[in-house]
């Protein structure tokens, strides 16, 4: 069963005019130049960061190095990160 909220979110939406075809679009050159721009550096500090992916295998290296383990969490749905 829908809750109001989800029912608010459908009817938002039903009432954005959709785009025209020829409005909106992006060439192929244009996406390669736009997905370029927007890619982040590989020398931004959270990229050279050997992050983990597994619990177990963070703590193995937590032990040998002697280094505390950082665990980012969320709860909920991750685009309302509630």
């Amino acid at each position: 069963m829908m809750n109001i909220s989800m029912l608010c979110l459908i009817a938002s939406f039903s009432w954005m005019p959709l785009p025209r075809s020829d409005e909106g679009t992006l060439s192929d050159a244009e996406f390669q130049q736009l997905h370029r721009q927007l890619q982040a550096s590989s020398e931004v500090p959270w990229r050279t960061i050997p992050w983990k992916i597994s619990l177990l295998d963070a703590q193995r290296a937590s032990v040998s190095q002697k280094k505390p383990i950082f665990i980012w969490a969320m709860d909920g749905h991750p685009l309302g990160c509630t």
